[in-house]
């Protein structure tokens, strides 16, 4: 199953990258962690994300959209970086997790998201955990 791995946002990494000697070791763990990740076959693809201040939304409503300039806030609900795995299943998916460095100077979370996969749009009521299809 592949899995969206969400790496959610703090007030330090709304900051944006500041090159300190506690941020580049940080940096170097994520870099081993993500080679072990790779060497397992388990990584497709991972990225870091610039502060929100310089991203943009674009809401929806019907036929209307609107431009959103960033910053955004409730920082705690934004998302600071993300990776694609490739796992046997969620409890795969949050073993890796589990040994991944912490990716923020303080308290942090990141969250695991199953991708909807074709067969999960096809009619299958469990897709969507609702029981509907």
């Amino acid at each position: 199953m592949r899995v969206m791995v969400l790496v959610k946002a703090t007030e330090d990494s709304e900051q944006g990258f500041v090159p300190t000697p506690e941020a580049q070791a940080m940096l170097e763990a994520m870099g081993r962690f993500n080679e072990e990740l790779t060497k397992a076959g388990v990584m497709l693809a991972g990225e870091g994300l610039k502060p929100t201040a310089q991203g943009k939304r674009i809401a929806f409503d019907g036929p209307g959209r609107t431009v959103i300039d960033g910053p955004f806030a409730e920082t705690r609900e934004l998302v600071a970086g993300f990776w694609l795995w490739e796992v046997k299943d969620m409890d795969e998916a949050v073993a890796w997790v589990k040994r991944c460095p912490n990716p923020m100077p303080g308290p942090s979370e990141i969250e695991i998201r199953p991708i909807y996969e074709m067969a999960d749009l096809e009619g299958n009521p469990e897709a969507d955990g609702s029981g509907r299809a």
